[in-house]
């Protein structure tokens, strides 16, 4: 039995840090879905959903907040407490990008919702799903297989959004010549795709923790 292995099995089982993922876990799927809902539904159903996008958000910090108190209180982890401090600011950061990308389409009063804006947010979609799923595993820490095969879902997705983004910058240059509009949606595209890079953070220390325990 490794060190690390003898060390889970004498510590007792966690009761403080992964009550906190799941539940960002939920909170950060639920977002990623509001947000998702919002750009298909109807201009005059969008600004309610766009407003709860906002307050998951304000929850999903509440929550990053309380872990890092826990952080200073708790003397045992389950894992390095420097691996926690990342996992919950990333997931922390994707609700911070997802959430301007909300406030930014109230702001400017986005109505007419673009396919790359679609694709952008479903790509989200599928990533926030992937993290919680990622965040919910992370208590059973024998499923360290499915936890590297979700970090690499993450990073595709990733690696996705990268190229819906490129593709939709150049086609608003070349197709629209109103340079208000060309600022809007590209500043709504730009917080899609920087959520995405916070996804893909969390990937990375779901690979960190991989490394160090499997």
């Amino acid at each position: 039995m490794s060190l690390n292995n003898i060390f889970q099995f004498l510590v007792p089982k966690d009761k403080v840090f992964y009550p906190l993922f799941e539940k960002a876990a939920g909170k950060i799927k639920k977002l990623s879905e509001t947000l998702n809902e919002a750009v298909n539904a109807p201009a005059k159903e969008r600004e309610k959903l766009l407003k709860d996008v906002e307050v998951l958000k304000q929850e999903i910090e509440a929550i990053a907040q309380t872990t890092r108190v826990e952080l200073g209180k708790n003397f045992i982890t389950p894992f390095d407490r420097e691996d926690i401090h990342n996992l919950i600011t990333a997931v922390d950061d994707i609700a911070d990008h997802l959430s301007d990308a909300a406030s930014r389409m109230r702001l400017y009063q986005i109505d007419k919702v673009t396919k790359p804006l679609r694709k952008l947010t479903e790509a989200n979609l599928e990533a926030c799903s992937e993290v919680a799923k990622g965040l919910l595993i992370l208590k059973d820490n024998k499923n360290f297989a499915t936890l590297s095969e979700i970090s690499k879902n993450i990073s595709r997705l990733e690696r996705k959004a990268d190229k819906v983004f490129d593709k939709a910058v150049a086609d608003i240059f070349e197709n629209e010549s109103n340079a208000i509009e060309i600022i809007k949606y590209k500043e709504v595209m730009s917080a899609l795709e920087t959520a995405t890079d916070s996804c893909r953070d969390v990937a990375n220390v779901l690979e960190t923790i991989t490394v160090k325990y499997a």
